[in-house]
């Protein structure tokens, strides 16, 4: 372990076909250029593994594959040390619970998968595709890892499913699937830190949906929808951005990534088109979300990250030349700019890493 705390933020650069990574600097709030690292082309999604031992990242260019990372904690270097096939061009991974199989959603080909991890931490090669929904988003597993869920961009709704955490294996669960309010496009979605709600990101409004997770049948259940993007930027209805005609230059929705504060009061999202993050209050008891403001950011924030004290936010544009780190304030959850980094191009996904 490293002698002091410290944490570490690892960057996917997507055209430049490389992962950046930072030490974050909590007693100078600023974000330190650590290294470069050769990743593949479009390198988008990553994820870490339960342990904070791996970095997870995945290749959206043939051969479509996970790769393995084993981070350095007393330096926070990566050194690969797998690499695992995967089914098609994934935009999401996550691990399980216990951090023995990834899970991972392809948009372009409407499917979802299953990657086994072995007893070192390496991704093997996808063992379970299930066909499901149209635009496969993000999937995640259940806080107690029996069930899993992914979003359906393309048809408006959640796909449920039990999942065997003995052998990896997926089925779908009873309901198979739960709707989404129409035209919301559900992207990305997380859930409360208390486990009992999940905030699903709507793409195309940048309307945050909260649903409550009954853990005894692994069911969602739909209860709130609150708006995220104010009146005064300005922008119509998004949609599916390969429907988008040439010189069709129509300023819309296009919200990409959700996040919520360790502590469960603050729920955050970005929004491209406008360079923006909005700021909702969210109540544990319930699960509820009050809009509370819209910041602007790096330029076409398609990814960000909490640290896991709460306190810090690293934003990325997928058109900005830097990396940004920001303060946020626990009493209001307004998000206050601290320090930039240099970054590479088309940066996209952000994950943070913390050793005591």
């Amino acid at each position: 372990m490293a002698a002091q705390a410290e944490t570490y933020v690892y960057v996917s650069n997507a055209d430049d076909a490389v992962i950046t990574s930072y030490t974050l600097n909590r007693t100078t709030d600023t974000l330190e250029p650590l290294e470069t690292t050769k990743a593949g082309d479009a390198v988008m999604p990553m994820a870490i593994s339960p342990d904070q031992r791996h970095l997870y990242a995945s290749i959206r260019s043939k051969p479509y594959r996970a790769l393995t990372y084993r981070i350095d904690e007393e330096t926070g270097k990566l050194t690969q040390q797998g690499s695992g096939s995967l089914p098609a061009s994934m935009a999401n991974i996550d691990t399980g619970q216990s951090g023995s199989y990834l899970f991972s959603a392809s948009y372009a080909s409407d499917v979802v998968s299953v990657s086994p991890i072995d007893d070192n931490g390496i991704v093997q090669d996808s063992q379970q595709t299930v066909k499901t929904g149209h635009h496969a988003h993000a999937m995640h597993a259940s806080p107690d890892n029996h069930y899993a869920f992914a979003s359906n961009l393309g048809d408006d709704q959640i796909a449920q499913f039990r999942f065997d955490s003995d052998n990896g294996h997926l089925v779908s669960n009873d309901p198979s699937t739960v709707k989404t309010p129409e035209n919301t496009g559900p992207r990305h979605f997380i859930f409360s830190p208390n486990d009992n709600y999940v905030y699903v990101l709507g793409e195309f409004t940048g309307a945050v949906t909260t649903y409550a997770y009954e853990a005894s049948t692994g069911t969602l259940t739909k209860k709130f929808t609150e708006q995220g993007i104010p009146d005064t930027l300005n922008l119509t209805q998004g949609v599916a951005r390969e429907t988008i005609k040439e010189g069709d230059d129509t300023p819309r929705i296009w919200s990409a990534d959700i996040h919520i504060t360790p502590d469960g009061r603050y729920v955050y999202i970005s929004e491209r088109t406008s360079s923006t993050i909005s700021t909702f209050k969210a109540n544990p008891e319930n699960g509820k979300l009050t809009y509370l403001r819209n910041q602007k950011v790096e330029t076409q924030p398609r990814g960000f990250q909490i640290d896991d004290s709460g306190h810090y936010m690293v934003v990325t544009g997928q058109l900005d030349d830097s990396v940004g780190l920001y303060r946020i304030d626990p009493k209001s959850g307004k998000i206050n700019r601290l320090d930039e980094a240099p970054t590479r191009k088309n940066a996209n996904w952000v994950e943070i890493v913390s050793y005591d």
